[in-house]
């Protein structure tokens, strides 16, 4: 049996690739939802949608953003909650300007906020 990771890669799947995926936003970046009242510190960037159909289809048509676009995980905030979100880069916009975020977890894989970006600790690099 072939586990959900190993899944092949079809035509279809590389049809509906974009030709050259931008990211816009780098890890360590502090971001801000254009919708809705929330921000976050970017730890990790899929190049296009990588969640399941099922969360996807949960996301109300109407807003619902396109797969083909990068997609980020934050460690995000509001003023009641730290959570993780994953979010599609049209619904993001630089926060830089508004200082550090304060999710509990941005200590264990971040330094210090400087400059408007959090940078990884040294035992993070590749």
């Amino acid at each position: 049996m072939e586990a959900a990771n190993d899944k092949k890669l079809t035509r279809e799947d590389i049809d509906a690739m974009p030709p050259k995926a931008e990211a816009r936003f780098s890890i360590g970046a502090v971001v801000r939802h254009r919708m809705f009242d929330f921000r976050g510190v970017v730890f990790d960037v899929d190049p296009v949608f990588a969640n399941s159909e099922e969360w996807y289809e949960s996301i109300p048509e109407h807003i619902r953003p396109a797969k083909n676009q990068p997609y980020y995980h934050l460690f995000a905030e509001n003023l009641e909650n730290s959570y993780i979100a994953y979010v599609s880069q049209q619904n993001l916009l630089d926060d830089s300007e508004s200082g550090p975020v304060e999710h509990p977890d941005v200590q264990a894989l971040f330094q210090e906020f400087d400059d408007g970006h959090y940078k990884l600790l040294p035992i993070m690099h590749h």
